[in-house]
């Protein structure tokens, strides 16, 4: 994912002695490249582990819930790439962002839209189904249109909003079955797999795809703060 986030970082633009806030940052690799270009960068996620590997990059991290920020008009910019999709407090997640911003502050950034893995989703519940597993009945993901999306910035406060679906099929390096065991760990805990049983039911799902190319949809945005 944060090879596959330089366009989303090109749109951010960070500019020389800004202080940017990375809502989401993972293991600090595109927090690094925004420091290259000059800014001065917050990390905020909330997993333990992550947040270690960019510290380890020298990247400073606040170890919460994105939804659980409490900045205060500390920021020239936000970004997020490949994480909001995880974050089930949209709305106060949003909200938290556009406090966090200086008036006339944006917001750029990528995440899974509409449609995003549609078709591996499907193999994968078709897997379940046929083991006697019922998928889970609420998506663990949020994956929106563009409209969806902008309803839910625009009533935190951001306005001048511009997000767009780009389908962007892509391979995934460690195969089908590492993406059925690891990205979809919480779809599996939800329908009751045993451990014993993810590898199995990850070879069956990458049989019954038969490609390592990844039907990803992004949604690409950027929006401002009112000055």
């Amino acid at each position: 994912m944060p090879a596959l986030g330089a366009a989303a970082l090109d749109l951010l633009d960070p500019k020389d002695g800004e202080r940017i806030l990375d809502v989401g940052c993972g293991d600090g690799s595109l927090s690094t490249l925004i420091v290259d270009r000059g800014a001065e960068v917050v990390g905020v996620d909330n997993s333990p582990e992550l947040a270690e590997a960019a510290r380890e990059k020298g990247i400073f991290v606040e170890l919460t819930d994105a939804a659980d920020m409490t900045f205060d008009r500390q920021f020239d910019a936000a970004f997020s790439n490949a994480a909001l999709h995880w974050m089930p407090k949209k709305a106060q997640v949003a909200r938290a962002i556009f406090a966090a911003l200086r008036l006339g502050g944006r917001f750029a950034g990528e995440m899974g839209g509409e449609g995003n893995l549609a078709s591996l989703r499907e193999a994968l519940d078709e897997e379940l189904v046929i083991r006697g597993y019922a998928p889970p009945a609420e998506a663990t993901n949020w994956y929106p249109t563009p409209d969806d999306f902008a309803d839910i910035y625009e009533g935190a406060g951001f306005d001048r909003i511009d997000a767009r679906l780009i389908a962007r099929p892509t391979e995934i390096d460690d195969g089908i079955t590492a993406w059925v065991t690891t990205f979809r760990k919480g779809w599996l805990d939800a329908a009751g797999v045993p451990e014993g049983e993810r590898g199995e039911i990850g070879d069956a799902v990458a049989g019954r795809f038969g490609s390592n190319i990844a039907d990803y949809v992004r949604l690409r945005f950027i929006m401002r703060k009112p000055a």
